[in-house]
């Protein structure tokens, strides 16, 4: 019986050890280029000051009515009226996308999730400039004022602007506000 018993608490290990190998370990990275306690790094990925918190990529934020609200953010510790989704997450924009270009697409929207919409897109507030949808790599994505939008992963809860000022994927992105 004892025989038995190491046998099948070997096996339990064994095959323990296969799925968490499988995996890529406690840490679930299958990258193998990574080691433990080290974060994978890419060209393009978002490089940040050191009091933004480590970002975690989500998938983009898709709202099929309002898209596009004013609320209140602090951004670099001040309290700024910007656009938001309807959840209440900041928006923003990056400077290298154009009115016939959008360059955040593919790894990019892993870290800035485009706002997109399956109709027209709204606001509940009053807007200077005009909101219109462009179709493209990233789906039906808003735009102001010809701006296409992101929300940033970075940003936890609404009402926060942790994405204000970040350098990567070829421009600089800054919180949308109603006057841009």
């Amino acid at each position: 019986m004892k025989s038995f018993r190491y046998t099948f608490s070997m096996t339990i290990a064994m095959l323990v050890a296969l799925i968490v190998a499988a995996c890529g370990g406690p840490s679930g990275s299958s990258n193998p280029s990574s080691t433990p306690g080290s974060t994978p790094t890419t060209a393009s990925a978002p490089t940040t000051a050191p009091t933004t918190p480590v970002v975690t990529p989500t998938s983009p934020s898709s709202v099929p009515k309002v898209a596009v609200r004013v609320a209140t953010a602090t951004v670099h510790g001040k309290s700024e009226k910007v656009l938001t989704n309807a959840a209440g997450k900041t928006l923003y924009y990056l400077t290298s996308d154009t009115a016939t270009h959008v360059v955040c697409t593919g790894q990019c929207t892993t870290f800035w999730p485009p706002l997109t919409t399956s109709g027209l897109p709204t606001s509940s507030d009053p807007l200077p400039h005009k909101l219109s949808a462009r179709a493209g790599a990233n789906g039906r994505q808003v735009e102001y004022d010809g701006h296409p939008l992101y929300t940033f992963s970075g940003d936890f809860s609404a009402g926060q602007g942790n994405g204000e000022g970040i350098t990567s994927f070829g421009g600089t992105w800054h919180v949308a506000t109603p006057s841009l």
